[in-house]
C-alpha cells in the first residue's frame, strides 16, 4: 500500500522533479507534485509525494526530518484533515 506525504515550507524554486529526485533516495516514488498557483503558475511552497509503501514513506519522513529539504521543510503523512489544519494554521 502506498503512502502519501505532505511536504511543506519548500523553496518557491523547488520543482516536482526536484521532489521526485530527493525522495527517490528513500525508495520508490510513485508521484511527486509541487502545488502551483492557478493564475501565476508559481509554486505555493508545498507539495505531495507518494511513496510505494508505508515503510518507504516512514523512511522518507525520517530522512527529511534530519536533512533540510530545499530549506526547512516540514514532512508528514498526508491526510485530508492534517493538510487542511496545516494550511489553516498558515493562514492559506
Amino acid at each position: 500500500m502506498s503512502m502519501k506525504l505532505y511536504v511543506g515550507n519548500l523553496s518557491f524554486q523547488t520543482s516536482s522533479e526536484d521532489l521526485q529526485q530527493l525522495f527517490a533516495q528513500a525508495g520508490t516514488v510513485e508521484s511527486a507534485s509541487v502545488v502551483e498557483d492557478r493564475e501565476t503558475g508559481r509554486s505555493r511552497g508545498f507539495g505531495f509525494v507518494e511513496m510505494s509503501s508505508n515503510e518507504e514513506g516512514q523512511k522518507a519522513i525520517a530522512a527529511a526530518t534530519v536533512a533540510a529539504v530545499a530549506a526547512t521543510a516540514a514532512v508528514a503523512a498526508a491526510t485530508a484533515n492534517r493538510a487542511g489544519k496545516f494550511l489553516r494554521e498558515l493562514g492559506r
